[in-house]
């Protein structure tokens, strides 16, 4: 018999669509995450010791990814989205079961009247609204391989971006949001089929952020504007 899993909680960030989002967790505590669990789940006791960790791991759901086919190969962004690897080795979002594991920074634990226990993360790499199925504490002395090889990644283009963001333009963001905003563009949001003579636009925080990439690997933000979701 098959057995469904549970959504136990959901989290909130800072960003509504795929696009922006960190292609993997802990690249920068500065993009946080709010983790509410659902009514059934809100039971006090189950969290009982979870303060003494400092980060966690979440087992979720692509949401946004889910198919009912899979592919075998996948062509992942970080070789430029032209050469296929076996989805098994590699952390594709178009995967046979659409599970995703990201290790985070657990800031703080905290009693909300109406929402129960209210988990604050850092370092997160998921959309807002990401069903949760599950949260394990991360155990550094056997979840921590300093010797482990990293595969294909290791000769991958993991270079980072400098962010040119005028500073009219960075302060339209509020305050707390800004140090996400340059950390996520540094990282370089475009898509693997990606175009260095146009612009694109990321919405992230409730503002959308006009920016193009010039061959220099120099991002610069062009606009900054703040979403109406009623037009």
């Amino acid at each position: 018999m098959e057995q469904l899993f549970k959504v136990i909680a959901k989290i909130y960030t800072d960003f509504p669509s795929k696009f922006g989002l960190p292609r993997q967790s802990g690249m920068s505590e500065a993009l946080k995450g709010t983790i509410v669990f659902e009514p059934e789940y809100r039971r006090e006791e189950a969290f009982r010791g979870l303060e003494g960790f400092s980060h966690i791991w979440l087992l979720w759901e692509f949401s946004a990814a889910k198919r009912e086919d899979w592919s075998p190969t996948v062509r992942p962004p970080r070789l430029g989205g032209n050469t296929r690897l076996g989805v098994f080795a590699t952390r594709s979002p178009f995967r046979p079961n659409p599970i995703g594991l990201s290790c985070v920074k657990l800031d703080s634990i905290e009693q909300v009247p109406s929402l129960g226990t209210v988990l604050h993360v850092s370092g997160i790499d998921m959309m807002d609204q990401t069903p949760i199925y599950d949260v394990k504490p991360y155990l550094p002395y056997t979840d921590a391989h300093l010797d482990a090889e990293a595969g294909w990644t290791a000769s991958a283009d993991n270079r980072s971006l400098t962010v040119t963001f005028p500073e009219n333009l960075l302060n339209l963001l509020p305050e707390e949001k800004r140090e996400g905003a340059i950390a996520f563009l540094s990282h370089d949001p475009r898509p693997a089929y990606s175009s260095s003579d146009r612009i694109y636009k990321v919405e992230y925080a409730g503002y959308d952020i006009a920016f193009s990439v010039f061959p220099d690997q120099t991002l610069v933000v062009a606009d900054v504007r703040k979403v109406n979701h009623l037009r």
